[in-house]
């Protein structure tokens, strides 16, 4: 049986590679609806060896839609996702509008596909944010093996993240630079060409940004309340791929060889960590690539049970679409879209 499945925000960085990602996984959708806002609807995207054209939001009947993977904002979220919901479709929602609701699971497949199930009391089910997805990818096994007791995160993250126009802005900037232009910020608090940025989001009365609070919450959320993080969220001028430098004190002792082994073994992980010359991964390898990597594997010797590792992947593939897509994956091999119309 195929199903029918709507993409929201179509016409966006992270809709047009869920609308690639579908066609590359072979997802079992007898239809495929592209959707935005009235002033993106007759424009065409791609999907797979199809053109698809862009219909209204607003005019589309979800009653008989079976998954809406969203990706249109926080704001288009919150108003539309219970309505579609409630139409008995399951939203999978890729903004932070539902994120830290209690009645609606926050999942990345490999950490916490269980929780899944949570999904009726809403007919929504939330994507993390793409700083988190990759960073509990390779905490579970970890925490499974040796148990977690504190964090120390510092991110290395690309523009998309920020939207198209935010590519646009470090590709304008830089062209600027080479060309003697004047280098205009529109997106960004400050240039970012041949630049970083230690802000993203929005700051909070701590001195912590919203990114760096999203970061802690969910994986409390996801992995173990009780795990301590701290986390400090920095741009930089790269396109896509997120990296992290990340410091971890286990309650248990933990080799640096033991973690190769068990990260080697962990579903959604690759290790290239050769200590030597380019002997690991950058965004640049990262882009394009499902897997969150891991490089740089070593022992804190400042403190008791310490590892120190290097962390990249795809922030528009598993830190928005390829993990939506994942889920929906999660809620047909579960036969449990029966139960969103129930929930209805």
């Amino acid at each position: 049986m195929g199903y029918k499945v709507a993409v929201v925000g179509a016409t966006g960085n992270v809709g047009r590679e869920i609308l690639d990602i579908l066609a590359e996984r072979a997802f079992p959708a007898d239809e495929v609806v592209a959707l935005a806002s009235r002033r993106s609807q007759g424009q065409e995207v791609s999907f797979g060896d199809k053109i698809l054209k862009v219909k209204a939001l607003d005019t589309h009947d979800f009653s008989d839609t079976d998954i809406c993977l969203m990706s249109a904002g926080g704001e288009t979220s919150k108003e539309w996702s219970p309505r579609i919901g409630q139409a008995g479709c399951v939203v999978i929602d890729n903004s932070s509008a539902f994120r830290y609701d209690a009645d609606v699971p926050l999942i990345v497949p490999e950490v916490n596909a269980d929780a899944v199930e949570g999904f009726t009391k809403r007919n929504i089910i939330a994507n993390p944010n793409c700083s988190t997805a990759q960073l509990v990818v390779a905490l579970k096994p970890l925490h499974e093996a040796a148990g977690i007791r504190r964090v120390v995160v510092s991110t290395y993250q690309s523009v998309s993240g920020a939207g198209k126009e935010a590519m646009d802005e470090l590709f304008n900037q830089t062209r600027a630079v080479f060309t003697a232009g004047e280098v205009t910020s529109a997106k960004f608090t400050k240039r970012i060409a041949f630049n970083v940025i230690p802000h993203i989001d929005v700051f909070m009365e701590d001195g912590y940004t919203k990114e760096e609070w999203k970061m802690v919450a969910e994986t409390k959320k996801m992995l173990d309340p009780k795990i301590k993080l701290t986390a400090t969220a920095v741009r930089v001028p790269v396109f896509i791929g997120h990296a992290e430098s990340v410091n971890v004190e286990f309650e248990r002792p933990i080799t640096p060889e033991q973690a190769t082994e068990i990260l080697r073994a962990a579903p959604g992980v690759l290790v290239v960590d050769k200590r030597e010359n380019g002997g690991y991964i950058t965004p640049h390898e990262a882009a394009g690539e499902d897997a969150t990597y891991i490089s740089r594997i070593r022992e804190d010797a400042t403190i008791e049970n310490g590892l120190n590792f290097w962390c990249v992947s795809d922030n528009l593939r598993k830190g928005a679409a390829l993990n939506a897509v994942q889920i929906a994956e999660v809620l047909i091999n579960r036969k449990l879209l029966n139960k969103a119309r129930q929930a209805a």
